[in-house]
C-alpha cells in the first residue's frame, strides 16, 4: 500500500493563482499573510499528515472502536496523533486569536484541512466537527458560554458535536421529538440522537453536545427547535471538567466505511444543558456550524479522491503487465492508454474540485474581513450560492473517482490488501454526511438560485464570462479551453433561463431538475478554475519559471479537462431542459 504525501506545491499553486491569496492578504487582520508563511505553514502541516496522521489509516479501519464501561475506545495511534496535532497548535489554525487560535485564513485552514483527511478521513471528522462547533459558539453563544467553551476547544483540549437527527427524524428535522425542559437558569434534556460523528471518545478531556430539542411550549416543526449546550461533564467554576452529565453513548454503529470514526447513538437522559441563541432559533442556530460542516464535507471528498488518485498512481507505475508500442519489453500499466485516461481524469476533476473548494473559502474570507458592506455581501452570496456544490458536487465526483483508482487497481483493487477498497469505502459516506446530494442540490435550486431571482449565479456566470477575453488573447494553446468554458457557460445560463421560464408551471420542476444543475454548475466551475490555472502556468512559463515541467503539466492538464470532462455540461443541460415529466410519470407501482 503506497503511502500519501500531501500536495504543497499544488495547493500553494491553487491558493495564489486561483482562489486569490494575495487579495485575501490584503484583508484586514490578514496583512501578515504573505506567500512565504502561508508555504511554510503548508509545509510544515504536510510532514505532519503525511509521517504522523496518515500511518494510523489503515490502523483505524482494521481496529475501529468499540464501547467499554460507557465510553467509545478508538485505537491508542489516533490519541496520539490527536496529542502531537493540538500539540502544534493546528487545531486552531483559522480560529479567532481573542480564543486562542491562530487566525489565519479560512483559505488556508481548508488547505491544511484537505491534508489531514487525505491522511485519514476518520480521524479528521473529530477536528472538523470541533471547528464547526467552536464556530456556532462564537456566533449564537452567551458571552459566559464563549468564554468557557471555546479556549479549549479552539486548543483542541475539548471536542464537539452536533445532535441533529433522531431514529424517526433522519434528515426531517421537523420530526424532532428530544424535549428540553427549564431547571432554573439551565434545562434538562431528554432524548435520542443517532449517527452521532465522534459522540464519544476517549482523546479529550471533554466532548460538548450542541444538541436540537423542543422547549415545552414549541411551536410544531422546525420552528419549534432550539439549540442547546449540553457537555459531557459539566465544567466546575475553574473550567476543569466536573461531574458526569446525563449523556451516554448506548452503541456504535458498524459501518461500510470510516471505522475509526465514532458514529454514536446517544442517549440524554435528563442532562444538564444550556441555551444557546434564542427560544426557537435552534435550526438558524445550527445552520453556522452545519455550513462550515458542508464546506468541509466538500474537502472530504477532495481529499480521498487525492489519497485514491496517489495510491493508484504508484501502483500503476510499479505493476507491469503487457507490451505498449514502442517499449521493450513489457510495461508498467501507466504507460497503457486506457489507465492514463483514468488516472488523468483523476487529476484533472481533483484539481478542478479543489480550485471551486479554495474559491468559496476565499470568499468567506472576503465576506468576513471586507469592508465594503456591498462588497461582504457580494461574497456572501457566492458562498451560499457555491456550499451546496462544494458539497454535492465535489462528494459526488470524488466519490466516483475512488471508484476509478480502484479500477486502476484491477483485481488487485478489489481485495483489502492494497488499501485502495478502504479509499472506496471511506469515500462512500461524504455524499450522505450534512444533508444528502439531493438535499443539497434542493437548496441550490429553491434557496440559492430561485430564492434571490438568480442573481448569485449570474454573478458567478459574470465572473466566469470574464475568463473568456483572456483565454482568447492566449491563443492557439488555449483555444480548447476557450471553446469548453464558453460552451459551458452557454450551458448554465440556458439552464437558469429555462428554470426561471418552467419552475412555476409544475410543482415538481425544481426538484426534478435539481440534481443535473448541481452537477452541471459544479463541471463548469471547475471548467472555469482549470482554465484560471492554465492562464496561470502559461504566464508563469512566459516569465521564465524555474519549474517548467510543473507549469508544462497544469497545460495538459486543463487540456484534457477541456476535452474529456467538460462535454458532459452539455448533457447535465439537456437532462434539465428535458424537465420532469418523464420521472413524475412513471406510476408507483411500476418501479
Amino acid at each position: 500500500m503506497s503511502e500519501y504525501h500531501a500536495p504543497v506545491k499544488e495547493m500553494l499553486f491553487v491558493l495564489r493563482h486561483v482562489a486569490g491569496l494575495d487579495a485575501v492578504s490584503r484583508l484586514p487582520g490578514y496583512e501578515d499573510v504573505t506567500p512565504d508563511l502561508v508555504e511554510s505553514v503548508l509545509t510544515e502541516a504536510a510532514l505532519l499528515a503525511t509521517n504522523v496522521i496518515a500511518p494510523t489509516n489503515r490502523i483505524g479501519d482494521a481496529v475501529g472502536t468499540r464501547v467499554e464501561d460507557g465510553q467509545v475506545i478508538v485505537p491508542p495511534e489516533f490519541t496520539s496523533a490527536y496529542r502531537e496535532f493540538t500539540g502544534g497548535g493546528w487545531a486552531g489554525l483559522s480560529q479567532n486569536p481573542d480564543f486562542g487560535g491562530q487566525g489565519l485564513p479560512y483559505l488556508v485552514g481548508v488547505a491544511v484541512e484537505e491534508m489531514w483527511q487525505a491522511a485519514n478521513l476518520a480521524w479528521s471528522l473529530g477536528p472538523l466537527l470541533t471547528q464547526g462547533a467552536a464556530r456556532a459558539i462564537e456566533a449564537h453563544g452567551s458571552e459566559a458560554q464563549r468564554a468557557l467553551y471555546l479556549p479549549r476547544m479552539v486548543a483542541g483540549e475539548w471536542s464537539g458535536t452536533m445532535n441533529l437527527t433522531e431514529p424517526q427524524a433522519g434528515s426531517d428535522l421537523a420530526a424532532v421529538r428530544s424535549q428540553a425542559v427549564p431547571d432554573g437558569d439551565r434545562y434538562r434534556i431528554t432524548g435520542q440522537k443517532i449517527f452521532i460523528t465522534w459522540g464519544d471518545h476517549d482523546m479529550t478531556a471533554n466532548v460538548v453536545h450542541l444538541v436540537l430539542a423542543r422547549l415545552p411550549d414549541a411551536p410544531p416543526g422546525t420552528r419549534g427547535l432550539s439549540l442547546f449546550l449540553v457537555p459531557k461533564f459539566i465544567p466546575q467554576a475553574d473550567g476543569k471538567p466536573g461531574a458526569r452529565n446525563s449523556v451516554h453513548v448506548v452503541s456504535v454503529e458498524h459501518k461500510l466505511g470510516i471505522h475509526g470514526s465514532p458514529t454514536c447513538v446517544m442517549a440524554f437522559e435528563g442532562a444538564v444543558g444550556e441555551l444557546m441563541g434564542g427560544k426557537n432559533q435552534g435550526l438558524a442556530c445550527m445552520f453556522t456550524m452545519m455550513n462550515h460542516a458542508r464546506l468541509g464535507v466538500g474537502m472530504e471528498g477532495i481529499a480521498i479522491a487525492e489519497r485514491a488518485y496517489q495510491q493508484a498512481r504508484a501502483y500503476a507505475r510499479e505493476r507491469v503487465q503487457g507490451r505498449v508500442p514502442g517499449i521493450e519489453g513489457r510495461a508498467a500499466i501507466i504507460h497503457h492508454g486506457d489507465v492514463r485516461r483514468m488516472l488523468l481524469t483523476m487529476k484533472a476533476q481533483i484539481e478542478a474540485m479543489r480550485g471551486v473548494a479554495c474559491i468559496a473559502a476565499a470568499s468567506l474570507d472576503h465576506a468576513h474581513r471586507a469592508t465594503d458592506p456591498a462588497e461582504r455581501a457580494r461574497h456572501q452570496a457566492r458562498v451560499d450560492l457555491l456550499t451546496p456544490v462544494v458539497k454535492g458536487w465535489c462528494t459526488e465526483t470524488g466519490q466516483q473517482l475512488t471508484s476509478v483508482g480502484l479500477q486502476v487497481h484491477g483485481g488487485m483493487g478489489y481485495v483489502e490488501e492494497t488499501g485502495a477498497a478502504q479509499h472506496f469505502r471511506d469515500g462512500r459516506i461524504t455524499t450522505i454526511y450534512e444533508g444528502t446530494t439531493g438535499i443539497q442540490a434542493a437548496d441550490l435550486v429553491g434557496r440559492k438560485i430561485l430564492g434571490d431571482g438568480g442573481a448569485a449565479l449570474q454573478a458567478l456566470v459574470a465572473d466566469m464570462t470574464a475568463t473568456l477575453p483572456e483565454l482568447e488573447r492566449a491563443g492557439e494553446p488555449l483555444a480548447v479551453l476557450h471553446s469548453a468554458l464558453q460552451e459551458g457557460i452557454e450551458s448554465v445560463v440556458a439552464a437558469g433561463r429555462w428554470l426561471a421560464a418552467n419552475h412555476a408551471r409544475h410543482p415538481g420542476v425544481a426538484g426534478g431538475i435539481s440534481w443535473n444543475l448541481l452537477m452541471l454548475l459544479g463541471t463548469v466551475a471547475g471548467g472555469w478554475v482549470m482554465a484560471r490555472a492554465a492562464l496561470a502556468a502559461q504566464a508563469q512559463l512566459a516569465a521564465g519559471t524555474s519549474d517548467v515541467a510543473f507549469c508544462e503539466a497544469k497545460l495538459l492538464t486543463a487540456r484534457f479537462h477541456a476535452t474529456q470532462v467538460m462535454p458532459v455540461a452539455t448533457a447535465w443541460r439537456r437532462g434539465i431542459e428535458a424537465g420532469c415529466e418523464a420521472l413524475l410519470a412513471l406510476p408507483e407501482e411500476q418501479f
